[in-house]
C-alpha cells in the first residue's frame, strides 16, 4: 500500500479498535509523516519515542522508595489519564540498541487484554489514547534487530511502499519546488528505489484471526485494502484464502446459527453440503453450543433434523461429540427422537 492507504487504515483502527499497527517500509517512504499527519486528521496529540536512542529507564522511569515500597516515576513522554488523545509513536522499533529495551517496550506494543488497560510495567495507559510501531524492514540493508515472531503476531503490520502518484499529489499539497515535480512526473524511476521483499514472517495464528475478528466487526476499508491489511496480520495465502472464501458465498458452509434458527430456509442447502464443507457446519455447532449449551424447543427440533440428514459416519461423530455436553445430551436423548439418534448412540456405546 501507499502512503495515503496507509493513512485511511491507520485512521480506522486507532479511531476504532485498540489494536496496534506496525508501519513497515523503506527509508524516505513517509513513514514517519504519513503517522503525524493521520494522526492530525484524527485531532490526535503526536508522542514520538525514538527506541534506538532510549535506554530502560528512558521508558519505565527511574525507581524512587515510598518508605518499604518501591516506585517507579512515570517518564515525561507518558499521556496521562486527562491529557487530550494521544498516539504514542515507537518509531524505529527494531533499532532498540539494547536487548533489554526491546524486551521492556514489549508489552507496551502489545494490545490490552479485554477489559485492561495497555501498560508498561507499572504504568497503565488509559484507553484514550493509543500505540502506532514503525520499522525498516530488516533485509539485510539496515542496522536493525530482528523481530522475534512473538513480537510480530501481536501487531497489524502494514507494508508501505514507494507510489508516485501518492507523493506526487503530496509534493502539490506542499508546494515543492515545480521543477523537481515536473522533472519527477517524467523520471517517476528517481524516487527510492525499494529494497528487498519486506519478509516478516507473518504467520496465521490464533491471537492473529482474533484481530481480523476485531477489525471485521470494528473497520471498513476499501476492497482493494482489506485483503493487504489481513495480510499483514494472517500471512499473504491465509489472507488470499480467506478473502476468497468471503466472495465464494455460494459455497459457504450453513452456520451454526442458521441450522439452530432458521433450519426451514437452509434445509436443502446443508442437505447438498459435500463432506468437508458439511464438517465445518458439524464444527460450528459444536463450538457453540459447547459455548451455549441451552436450547430452545425450537432449537432442539432444528438440531435433531440436522443431524438426521448426515450422513452415517457424520452423524456418529456428530453425536459423539454432543453426548460429551450434558446439557444437549439430555435434550437429543430423548424418546421421541430415537428414530433419528438412538442408532448413533447404540453405536457409539457398543464402541465403548
Amino acid at each position: 500500500m501507499n502512503i495515503e492507504q496507509m493513512k485511511i487504515v491507520i485512521k480506522e483502527i486507532i479511531t476504532k479498535t485498540d489494536l496496534t499497527p506496525c508501519v513497515v517500509g523503506h527509508r524516505g517512504v513517509g513513514k514517519s509523516a504519513g503517522i503525524i499527519q493521520a494522526c492530525r486528521e484524527i485531532d490526535r496529540k503526536y508522542v514520538s519515542l525514538r527506541l534506538g536512542q532510549m535506554e530502560v529507564g528512558d521508558l519505565v522511569g527511574i525507581p524512587f522508595r515510598e518508605g518499604t515500597v518501591m516506585h517507579w516515576s512515570r517518564p515525561s513522554w507518558w499521556p496521562g489519564d486527562e491529557d487530550p488523545p494521544t498516539v504514542v509513536h515507537c518509531d524505529e522499533l527494531n533499532r532498540a540498541q539494547q536487548e533489554d529495551t526491546l524486551q521492556a517496550i514489549f508489552q507496551f506494543v502489545e494490545p490490552p487484554a479485554e477489559g485492561l488497560q495497555r501498560s508498561l510495567h507499572t504504568h497503565h495507559l488509559s484507553k484514550r489514547h493509543k500505540v502506532i510501531v514503525s520499522i525498516n524492514p530488516p533485509d539485510g540493508t539496515y542496522q536493525v534487530a530482528t523481530l522475534d515472531r512473538a513480537l510480530i503476531d501481536r501487531m497489524v503490520m502494514l507494508f508501505v511502499e514507494t507510489d508516485y502518484s501518492c507523493w506526487a499529489r503530496y509534493a502539490v499539497e506542499r508546494e515543492l519546488s515545480g521543477d523537481v515535480r515536473q522533472f519527477l512526473a517524467g523520471n517517476s524511476g528517481m524516487l527510492a528505489r525499494q529494497g528487498a521483499p519486506m519478509d516478516l514472517q507473518v504467520e496465521p495464528t490464533e491471537r492473529g484471526w482474533e484481530m481480523v475478528s476485531t477489525l471485521r466487526s470494528s473497520c471498513r476499508f476499501p476492497g482493494d485494502l482489506e485483503m493487504e491489511v489481513y495480510a499483514g496480520i494472517i500471512g499473504r495465502e491465509a489472507a488470499i484464502t480467506f478473502m476468497r472464501w468471503l466472495a465464494d458465498r455460494k459455497g459457504r458452509p450453513v452456520t451454526a446459527a442458521e441450522v439452530l434458527n432458521d433450519w426451514a430456509l437452509v434445509a436443502d442447502r446443508a442437505a447438498g453440503q459435500r463432506d468437508d464443507v458439511q464438517a465445518a457446519t458439524v464444527n460450528d455447532l459444536i463450538a457453540t453450543l459447547q459455548a451455549s449449551p441451552a436450547l430452545e424447543p425450537v432449537q432442539e427440533v432444528n438440531l435433531v433434523a440436522y443431524i438426521a440428514i448426515l450422513p452415517r459416519d457424520l452423524r456418529f461423530g456428530f453425536v459423539k461429540s454432543l453426548l460429551k455436553i450434558p446439557k444437549v445430551a439430555l435434550a437429543i436423548a430423548q424418546d421421541k427422537y430415537d428414530s433419528v439418534v438412538f442408532d448413533a448412540i447404540q453405536t457409539i456405546s457398543r464402541e465403548a
